[in-house]
């Protein structure tokens, strides 16, 4: 089991490559997510993918850039909130999720995602 930056407990098997969930976001977010601000999701050793939803069109990638707000998740969990298996609220007070930066940012995530 391997633990990222923000030593988060991973919940299984991953099941999604860093490539898919990066395509899932990217489909989520669309051309104007409405997010009006940068996110990045920080899955330690496993990567980062990050939302720009300051520009128009938004665009989602791979390359780790400071944003306005960070979330720590492991692939796995990421995986289970994409499925709606995890809403972003309750994974931040169960401690599957840290939010570092605008926490008004991380808040909005629940809209996008």
């Amino acid at each position: 089991m391997r633990h990222g930056p923000f030593d988060l407990p991973d919940t299984g098997e991953h099941n999604m490559s860093l490539e898919s969930a990066t395509q899932a976001i990217r489909a989520k977010v669309g051309d104007d997510s409405g997010l009006n601000a940068t996110l990045k999701f920080d899955m330690g050793a496993d990567g980062v993918i990050v939302i720009d939803g300051a520009s128009t069109p938004n665009t989602v990638s791979n390359t780790n850039t400071d944003t306005d707000c960070t979330v720590g998740i492991t692939l796995d969990n990421l995986q289970a909130m994409l499925d709606g298996d995890l809403e972003p609220a309750t994974g931040f007070m169960a401690g599957k999720l840290k939010v570092s930066g605008d926490m008004g940012v991380a808040m909005r995530l629940q809209r996008v995602i």
